[in-house]
């Protein structure tokens, strides 16, 4: 089995939603949440990666660990980096497992799910989750990015070709929506942040091209749901009535 750790890169300075790890849902901080869910797929260690003392503060206050890094680190993979090395310098994990902070409403199973691909062949470098489009407004929506894949033997898994905000592959078949969760194999996390941003990565604005263009194989299990990301005020109102009405399960209550 492979030595996994799972880390969650959180910073205050969001955008649209200032603070947004701390904002809470149901009587927690949304970073919580989010721990919550990655230490309930049991994969392994699970830690949040912070430049922010309030955060760490939050996450250690729930029963985590957190790890404090560089403020000036330019994507979320470099800040996984550099907290892996932290928590890891021995380089036991051979897996990292990239978690976005902003998914309270995750199913755990997901975390499970990205591990499946780095297990069918040792060439491939990173995995990563897309779903099946089946809003016809997202399949033109540049907010929504396209995984675009050749099948591989394995049931319903890809090996990626392309990642875009058009609409794309072009004709008659599914459209995939990418979502942001990441396994990278130890090398292969190390190598990608290594290299510098690529010119399609600069263009379309998606870091995972940089890794395609440098000839890295990235491979896609595709699941049946896509998870609410946290990006908007509206969004945060989205989380709090699923948790809150839904009856989410809380691993540590």
């Amino acid at each position: 089995m492979p030595r996994v750790i799972t880390i969650i890169p959180a910073r205050m300075q969001a955008t649209r939603l200032p603070g947004k790890p701390l904002a809470d849902i149901a009587g927690k901080p949304m970073i919580v949440h989010v721990w919550e869910r990655a230490m309930a797929a049991e994969t392994g260690r699970v830690a949040v990666a912070t430049d922010s003392d309030e955060i760490a503060a939050a996450v250690r206050d729930a029963g985590g660990e957190a790890v404090m890094t560089r403020a000036d680190h330019a994507s979320g993979s470099d800040r996984v980096f550099e907290a892996a090395s932290r928590l890891d310098p021995d380089g036991d994990a051979d897996t990292i497992v990239n978690l976005q902070g902003d998914l309270p409403t995750l199913d755990p199973l997901l975390v499970r799910a990205c591990l499946a691909p780095l297990s069918g062949t040792k060439l491939t470098d990173i995995a990563t989750l897309a779903a099946e489009i089946t809003v016809e407004e997202e399949k033109t929506n540049p907010n929504v990015v396209k995984a675009v894949g050749t099948p591989l033997s394995a049931h319903n898994h890809l090996r990626a070709l392309y990642f875009t905000r058009a609409t794309a592959p072009y004709g008659e078949g599914p459209l995939y929506h990418h979502i942001g969760i990441y396994a990278y194999r130890r090398q292969a996390l190390e190598r990608f942040v290594s290299l510098a941003p690529s010119p399609l990565e600069t263009r379309e604005k998606l870091e995972q091209l940089r890794a395609l263009e440098a000839g890295m194989r990235i491979d896609i299990a595709i699941v049946d749901t896509v998870p609410l990301g946290v990006d908007t005020p509206a969004d945060l109102e989205r989380a709090r009535h699923v948790i809150a009405g839904a009856g989410i399960p809380n691993p540590k209550s």
